[in-house]
């Protein structure tokens, strides 16, 4: 009887060993599909999102296809604004260029912004008129990056420039004497060159921080151009900080140069106000006039497109047609028409046409 329990005891433990073994298999068996299936899936999702990020080679310019009534009117007033801003740019590259009085380093500065503008309107207008035409507005991501990159590093120079443009009526009329040995033409050129490779400097930095991720489907930019911050928005990783990183960067060289130009303006009008002729103040006034008509109308326009709240909703495309093709067209009729010796350089030219004529 002792015998049959102690079996009966034994059998009871093997037979709950090999429960545990069947549980402990099947337990095994679960977690291996599992692992398998999890696998499988994170496969699959790789895969995709690998597809999305190498098959995205061109993105597709929104632009003005919401409004399509009226896109052959839209085309027909910015081919005349862009003609005619470069009409107005090559004029006072050209005059410069002739007449030996311009040669100076106000007017040179004058003739490095128009060039400057004139590769600006370049960078983003004859595509937008295609794109106003041509239902095909794809743009590879390579001409995308191009173009954002001249786009950012040509606005810019623009800004050191017309800072450069004050720092040089700054130099003339707060220290008239020393003027001459300050500003020379090399020096002019010297400035000129730190100013195009400041601005580009800025650009490439931007343009690398924004392209270093992949983008994925849909690659709808929802502009006329590649926009910075549209393109952004189309990184498949979170870009929150890319986008605050670049809108930090442009904001900060925006609102820099304003202030520089603001700060020679200060010691300019405090400069004048000491002069006791009404005479005098009038003609130093007169230098800058047109200056700082483009300074307000630059920055103006600028700062709309900027320093814009994104919760305050509104058309990026139309926000930004001002600054990208209003204020080029204003800049050279502004300083041709307040600036008497580019009215006598041009007045020359035409007699000297005329007489040639007969």
């Amino acid at each position: 009887m002792l015998s049959l329990n102690c079996l009966t005891a034994e059998e009871g433990a093997t037979a709950a060993k090999r429960l545990l073994l069947i549980n402990a298999a099947e337990l095994t068996q679960d977690r291996y599909f599992e692992n398998t299936l999890a696998s499988k899936l994170k496969s699959k999702v790789t895969k995709e999102m690998t597809i999305n990020q190498t098959i995205l080679k061109e993105f597709i310019l929104v632009g003005f296809s919401a409004y399509p009534h009226v896109q052959t009117f839209l085309f027909v007033v910015f081919f005349c604004l862009y003609i005619l801003t470069l009409a107005g740019n090559l004029t006072i590259m050209g005059l410069t260029w002739v007449d030996r009085t311009l040669h100076t380093p106000m007017y040179l500065f004058l003739s490095a912004l128009s060039f400057s503008e004139t590769c600006y309107t370049l960078t983003i207008i004859p595509k937008m008129l295609a794109d106003l035409l041509d239902r095909d507005r794809r743009i590879s991501v390579t001409g995308c990056g191009l173009q954002m990159c001249f786009f950012l590093g040509l606005g810019g120079t623009n800004c050191i420039i017309l800072t450069l443009m004050g720092y040089d009526r700054f130099l003339a009329i707060c220290n008239p004497l020393r003027y001459p040995l300050l500003m020379t033409n090399a020096a002019c050129g010297q400035l000129v060159a730190s100013a195009w490779a400041g601005g580009f400097l800025i650009s490439l930095i931007e343009t690398a921080l924004i392209f270093r991720v992949s983008f994925c489907i849909p690659n709808l930019i929802r502009h006329f151009f590649c926009h910075m911050r549209a393109v952004v928005r189309l990184s498949c990783t979170d870009s929150d900080l890319t986008e605050f990183i670049v809108t930090l960067m442009s904001v900060s060289g925006l609102l820099g140069t304003f202030l520089l130009i603001s700060l020679t303006y200060v010691f300019i009008l405090s400069s004048v106000l000491k002069i006791p002729s009404a005479e005098g103040k009038q003609k130093a006034f007169s230098t800058c006039a047109s200056h700082l008509t483009v300074v307000i109308v630059h920055f103006g326009f600028a700062s709309i497109v900027y320093l814009k709240p994104e919760a305050s909703g509104g058309d990026d495309t139309l926000i930004a047609v001002p600054y990208t093709i209003i204020t080029p067209f204003l800049s050279p009729i502004i300083f041709s028409l307040r600036n008497k010796d580019m009215k006598n350089a041009f007045r020359k030219i035409i007699r000297k046409i005329v007489v040639l004529k007969k």
